[in-house]
């Protein structure tokens, strides 16, 4: 019998024998956690990883890197760069449902959504959003991001999630877009402030007590928010509480990854693997096609263009076509968002390849290695950047 044949004999006596053990026979999911880079080291998610498989046994975590001598499945990898390969070609072929990781480049229209538990009454609340970008511009993004947390919510089984937005610079337009849309049958339910004066954009009195189940917001102020909620209690080197940054989300993107700090505790990262299990067995990625379609149906791309176009200028005669296409694996970050589209183009002007996507910075514009030093010294001469730096 051949070696591949019995292997999977075996791994279905083995989930019998856990079916009999749990009461479920239902496959279980599949969650990895890559394990390099944590500013705690190795074990810390490691142990992340095995207390959550402890507590559900419904999973199975792989880990990807150094298992340091664990019993939970392991893919050895030589560096971060091969980690996130592997990663991707294990999401990719199916072999895993879900991955929890860090440090990782989304495109420009993936964010994250993620989750936090409030100090003032313990509630848990999703943060819309906290790592990556869903678009360019601050408006667009912030009424993306309240779809995005829409979709997440209902993934995790709330069908009915209230929304609130927090009370930043554009808000007030994020609000009447998002009015607009639920004028035109977008499914929105918002939530109104507990302060005497209520209404829909939030106050920081409702962060803390987590008055709506998404706080619809700008990314760069919910990652703030992200490091001060999971670590308020340990003075800030050591996030303990949550459940991490969560999946980037965006318009036709299939890939269920979590983010989590460097600085992540163990509970944080069981508590990512279990929410990544709950976002896979929820279909986040049907449900995010489904949220947009209903949004689009309600006619967001007219109501977002009509946002933008006193803020845009529209690129007629002259259009400046890509180069080449290449595989991009460099980075060089330090460029505000606002520039990031001007950067591309005067790479391509001087026939470099080059893409947008977020980095462990922010914004970064992405580049073959071997355009790397000539695309740093493109962009420094005209003025986007001092130095390229390889996020």
């Amino acid at each position: 019998m051949e070696a591949s044949v019995r292997k999977l004999i075996g791994n279905v006596f083995n989930q019998i024998a856990d079916g009999l053990e749990t009461g479920t026979f239902a496959r279980k999911t599949r969650v990895g956690i890559t394990t390099l880079g944590n500013e705690h080291g190795v074990m810390e998610l490691v142990k992340g990883a095995e207390m959550a498989a402890e507590s559900d046994p419904t999973l199975e975590v792989v880990l990807i890197g150094p298992g340091e001598g664990s019993t939970l499945e392991t893919v050895e990898v030589k560096d971060e760069h091969e980690m996130h390969d592997r990663m991707e070609q294990l999401l990719d072929s199916g072999a895993i449902d879900c991955c929890v990781t860090q440090h990782y480049n989304f495109p420009i229209g993936v964010s994250t959504v993620g989750k936090v538990v409030t100090p003032g009454a313990g509630r848990e609340m999703y943060l819309a959003t906290t790592t990556g970008t869903s678009a360019v511009n601050r408006v667009e993004a912030m009424v993306r991001n309240a779809v995005y947390g829409i979709a997440v919510a209902k993934a995790m089984g709330n069908m009915n999630p209230t929304v609130g937005i927090l009370n930043l610079d554009g808000a007030r337009q994020v609000e009447r877009i998002l009015l607009e849309l639920k004028g035109n049958g977008y499914g929105i339910n918002f939530s109104e402030s507990l302060r005497k004066d209520g209404g829909y954009v939030m106050r920081g009195n409702d962060l803390l007590a987590g008055t709506p189940d998404i706080m619809v917001t700008d990314t760069l102020t919910g990652n703030l928010l992200m490091k001060i909620f999971s670590s308020y209690t340990t003075g800030g080197d050591y996030e303990a509480v949550g459940y991490g940054y969560g999946p980037g989300v965006g318009d036709n993107y299939s890939r269920i990854i979590l983010i989590l700090s460097r600085a992540s505790g163990a509970p944080v990262a069981a508590n990512a693997i279990k929410y990544a299990a709950r976002l896979a067995r929820g279909e986040l990625a049907r449900i995010v096609s489904t949220e947009m379609a209903e949004a689009r149906k309600a006619g967001l791309d007219d109501v977002l263009l009509k946002q933008k176009k006193d803020q845009i200028t529209e690129k007629q005669e002259g259009k400046i076509e890509p180069p080449p296409k290449k595989v991009v694996t460099a980075s060089i970050s330090g460029i505000d968002i606002m520039d990031l589209d001007n950067a591309v183009e005067v790479l391509w002007k001087n026939r470099v390849y080059a893409e947008t996507g977020m980095g462990c910075t922010g914004p970064v514009v992405l580049v073959a290695e071997e355009d790397l030093e000539n695309a740093g010294k493109l962009l420094a001469g005209s003025g986007y950047v001092t130095k390229e730096v390889e996020c």
